[in-house]
């Protein structure tokens, strides 16, 4: 009788084991077919923003009025109907108007940017079919809308912080890197719900729904001082917070009011991004037989 050696198999074998080379190589080609297609992408993106509004008559003025006057809706309501007031001057320096818009502006174009991102392949069917088309462009192309509206938005704060009385701290330097990290932060979450959205069709409901509740659930409308303390676990559990803790601190508190939300914020943007675009890459070869 002849013994022979047990062999143990590996529990995970080399070809199992993350490749952390294979990762850095996805987003290199993710930066490079952006790069490549920087004019593509900037076409489309102004021709979303022309036939948005194409055949109307104010025509591409839209793009601006209508973020103002959604604006100047939820100011009169929340300020002026139900006259809200904000409290120690030396802990809120602005009025509650500030305070509204400085937390509205930034999820609102989050909202608009995931509203397209759930749809855009399949409403972009007969580009996506083509072989040489850069799928990956029709995502950021509607990202990029969504930041337009935000500028338009942000111009409109610093108007109104100046004619108020307002001053601009230096903390609005740093709105330029809280753009890219907010873009980074859309760019992966459509880049997930278009995905989804291809194979699951509801998507884009579920994105209405939640984004609506979530208008409610961010600490925009409230201060600290209406929220009962255990009602406040509700912002910290809440991803979309830490961004608008960190637009606040820098448009509104002049100072950094939220240090947690620095390093949520980033962090969360970059995995986001990171594994939005992983799904998309992995599903897109299947985009075709969907559609």
């Amino acid at each position: 009788m002849v013994d022979h050696p047990i062999r143990t198999a590996p529990l995970l074998s080399p070809a199992h084991l993350p490749n952390p080379k294979g990762h850095l190589q996805a987003f290199a080609q993710l930066v490079s077919l952006l790069s490549r297609h920087r004019q593509l992408t900037w076409e489309m993106t102004k021709r979303e923003l022309q036939e948005r509004y194409a055949g109307q008559m104010l025509g591409a003025l839209w793009a601006i009025g209508h973020p103002l006057f959604l604006m100047a809706i939820f100011v009169f309501v929340f300020a002026y109907v139900f006259k809200i007031r904000m409290g120690d001057p030396a802990v809120f320096p602005l009025d509650y108007t500030a305070y509204l818009l400085s937390g509205l502006i930034p999820w609102l174009a989050f909202q608009d940017a995931m509203n397209k991102g759930a749809t855009v392949i399949v409403a972009n069917a007969g580009l996506v079919k083509q072989v040489v088309f850069p799928v990956e462009i029709l995502p950021v192309k509607g990202v990029l809308v969504s930041m337009f509206t935000e500028l338009i938005c942000i111009g409109t704060l610093i108007a109104y912080i100046l004619a108020t009385g307002g001053v601009l701290t230096g903390m609005w330097l740093l709105v330029p890197a809280l753009l890219v990290i907010q873009v980074l932060g859309m760019i992966g979450v459509c880049y997930l719900l278009a995905a989804v959205g291809t194979f699951f069709r509801d998507t884009k409901d579920l994105v209405i729904i939640l984004s609506t509740a979530g208008f409610y659930l961010i600490p925009a409308l409230y201060t600290p001082e209406m929220v009962p303390g255990v009602l406040k676990v509700v912002f910290y559990l809440n991803p979309f917070s830490y961004m608008v803790w960190c637009f606040q601190d820098v448009t509104y508190f002049g100072r950094i009011a939220h240090p947690v939300a620095w390093l949520v914020f980033p962090l969360l943007s970059l995995a986001t991004f990171y594994v939005g675009y992983r799904v998309f890459r992995k599903l897109r070869p299947m985009f075709g037989n969907v559609l």
